[in-house]
């Protein structure tokens, strides 16, 4: 696929975060989700590319844009599949506080992992640890490996996981090993994405959250180098007849970061509210800055990319 598609992407994420960005704190996560949503498909909608949502809002039945199978882009482009999450932590951008994004991936077509909407247990460290994980593992067993793999000691390394009573078990265990914990109230992909950034001072990402955005995080540790492993969680009978509906079988099966994500893969976000990984929208007289990362899986280049938006010159933001 052409390079230039990276930039592209950037021009997607941007529009979401700034136009999703003037509700933060506001309390609406519903109208936060529909300007992000709404931006993000107007751009991604002039991209020169054939595109498929394959990871994105819902089914056609239940979003009216971004919806899983819906066409996007010219037409005239590389056929692609297409993951959005156009505002990744909605209630924490609804409430002010840190850590929400805008997040795109791009694949060749049939690249990406068609997850239902349901739960994924996750497993995610950085490029040096590479090969050091097992799902199948105890958390104390994991930590251990990921420290020998880095270097470190235990107490030393910082694990993020989603802060639910569903986790509480997990939370006793990694406490008892000795690590430190980051406990988050929303959003688990820009954390994902900073356990591979060795400077973000996350080193692994554990729990259960979404399965879409499990694939969104694959994308980007792809990219990145890292590595990445989740199951599927199901919490009823009709989330397995909807998970073979769209072609999983195995309810067992963990999926490594290449059943995820695969072929050249690229990856977009830009930060709405700030993180360990990226700074939120900052408004100065008549326009705003954004802070975006974007990855290519081929070349393994990863830029940040500060941008500076002038309203004026920008009717559309």
């Amino acid at each position: 696929m052409d390079r230039n598609l990276a930039l592209e992407l950037v021009r997607v994420t941007e529009a979401a975060a700034l136009a999703s960005s003037r509700w933060v704190g506001k309390g609406d996560k519903v109208a936060a989700d529909d300007a992000a949503t709404e931006a993000m498909r107007r751009v991604l909608g002039s991209m020169e590319i054939n595109g498929t949502v394959v990871i994105g809002e819902g089914e056609m039945d239940e979003a009216p844009m971004l919806y899983i199978g819906e066409q996007l882009g010219s037409g005239a482009g590389p056929e692609v599949d297409i993951a959005v999450d156009p505002l990744e932590g909605t209630s924490i951008c609804a409430k002010g506080m840190n850590g929400s994004i805008a997040t795109i991936a791009l694949a060749p077509r049939d690249g990406f992992l068609h997850a239902p909407d349901m739960y994924m247990e996750k497993l995610v460290v950085g490029p040096l640890a590479k090969g050091a994980i097992d799902i199948n593992e105890t958390p104390a067993v994991n930590l251990r490996r990921v420290a020998e793999a880095k270097g470190r000691r235990v107490e030393e390394l910082t694990v993020v996981i989603l802060d639910r009573p569903r986790h509480e078990r997990m939370v006793t265990e990694i406490r008892k090993a000795g690590a430190r914990i980051h406990l988050i109230s929303d959003g688990d992909v820009a954390p994902a994405i900073a356990a591979a950034v060795e400077e973000s001072g996350v080193d692994l990402l554990m729990g259960i959250g979404g399965a879409p955005e499990g694939v969104l995080a694959a994308a980007a540790l792809k990219c990145l180098g890292g590595d990445m492993q989740g199951r599927l969680v199901f919490m009823s009978k009709e989330e397995r007849n909807r998970a073979q509906g769209m072609g999983i079988n195995d309810f067992d099966r963990v999926y490594g970061i290449d059943d995820m994500a695969k072929g050249d893969v690229f990856f977009a976000a830009t930060g709405i509210t700030s993180g360990d990984l990226l700074k939120g929208v900052r408004y100065f007289p008549g326009g705003a800055s954004t802070h975006s990362i974007v990855m290519r899986s081929k070349s393994r280049t990863v830029r940040f990319i500060e941008a500076r938006h002038h309203f004026e010159h920008k009717p559309g933001l």
